[in-house]
């Protein structure tokens, strides 16, 4: 049974991950519908970004308290509303709009689903679950990018729109099926759980210094890599001259990254354990962004975007796993707090980005994200390493 409803999940963060990725190519032709730059077009990433992370600090205790697969199940179905009108967006604010509100909906998916993982899951084998789990989500990245760059130089821009919407419905039924089939998963919740008490246990987490620990780094993790990533399509394009529909198919070499340590995640993790996945992430992540930043042509830039998809991968799952057992008592609350920092702090990256790119070009972003996160890794796994010295005294 939990085979299936990992399985199930995981396509729900596919069609998740994929809205997430969808507008990375779509910049440029955003921008010129609109007549704006691709810093203000990029707003309609940030706005997603920003809505998926803030509301975070609700779903996560709406989770705890009606079920964490029910809520996820009824988000679903809300996204395919909100998707669909993304497509019939008039106006870039409207897109934008439209985007926040989808970014509301679909930021509960994964997170949740990571937190039923963490309450069904063994610790010991939780990371190859979650390793499992998140092919899904890097199929869906992958999917994303290149559906929307290819039906974008086909149809237009609002076509991928269409096409995520009714994968929402498709995906909402199944999980709806299950939840009707399945008991434990009808029953799960915990009705004395409210917003005021979770939001007191997400405080309370900030006393916890291994918690503060894990949503610092996962906050500048996300600033420095997503925050530049999102303009990855749009360099191409205008730096390298790759068409629209090309731009979205070279993206997928990242998610192809995570899929690849997705793959081998268990002999990576009995080799590497926790401290060196995290090392190895983080210098294959700053080696992938400085080829970015040097390629001198658009081929130079593919093992550029794997090297960043596998580090970032290595070092963010490291964090998922640590991120599922900051609370184990409130599960959904510490997860969802973990998954705030990670969007709000992307969010903001990507508008910093955005005034940078408008300023200077990509570069300065490009060589930050390729020094910054090698010593963000080292700090990380110095970290882990005096964690597990004084578990072990």
């Amino acid at each position: 049974m939990d085979q299936r409803v990992v399985f199930l999940l995981s396509l729900a963060a596919f069609t998740s991950a994929a809205s997430l990725r969808a507008t990375d190519p779509l910049l440029a032709l955003i921008a010129g519908e609109f007549g704006v730059t691709a810093g203000k077009a990029g707003a309609v990433i940030t706005g997603f970004a920003l809505s998926y992370g803030v509301f975070q600090l609700a779903h996560g205790p709406i989770g705890d308290r009606f079920g964490k697969f029910r809520i996820i199940t009824v988000m679903t179905a809300v996204s395919a509303v909100a998707t669909l009108g993304c497509a019939l967006a008039p106006t870039l604010g409207t897109l934008t709009l439209m985007r926040f509100l989808a970014g509301v909906t679909v930021g509960a998916i994964i997170p949740l689903a990571m937190a039923w993982i963490g309450d069904t899951v063994a610790y010991e084998r939780r990371q190859a679950t979650i390793a499992r789990f998140m092919i899904g989500q890097m199929l869906g990245g992958a999917a994303g990018v290149s559906l929307a760059g290819a039906l974008a130089a086909w149809l237009g821009w609002r076509a991928i729109f269409v096409v995520l919407g009714a994968l929402f419905v498709v995906i909402a039924a199944l999980l709806r099926r299950e939840l009707a089939r399945n008991e434990p998963l009808r029953l799960d919740g915990d009705r004395s759980v409210t917003l005021a008490n979770a939001l007191r246990r997400m405080a309370g987490l900030l006393l916890r210094p291994w918690a503060r620990v894990i949503l610092a780094v996962v906050a500048i993790e996300c600033a420095l890599s997503m925050g530049v990533f999102a303009y990855v399509a749009w360099d191409l394009q205008h730096r390298h001259g790759v068409s629209l529909a090309l731009s979205g198919f070279w993206i997928v070499a990242y998610p192809a990254g995570g899929l690849l340590y997705a793959t081998f995640s268990a002999p990576l993790v009995a080799r590497l354990g926790e401290q060196g996945l995290a090392l190895a992430g983080g210098l294959l992540i700053g080696a992938g962004y400085l080829c970015l930043l040097l390629a001198p042509a658009a081929l130079v830039v593919l093992p550029g975007l794997l090297a960043v998809g596998l580090g970032f991968a290595m070092l963010h799952n490291t964090l998922q796993v640590n991120a599922t057992q900051m609370a184990p008592e409130a599960r959904g609350a510490a997860v969802s707090l973990f998954a705030f920092c990670l969007f709000t702090s992307q969010s903001a990256g990507i508008a910093v980005v955005g005034r940078v790119i408008d300023a200077a070009g990509i570069w300065p972003a490009y060589l930050a994200a390729a020094l910054g996160l090698p010593l963000l890794a080292l700090e990380f796994r110095r970290r882990l390493r005096h964690k597990a010295a004084s578990s072990a005294a």
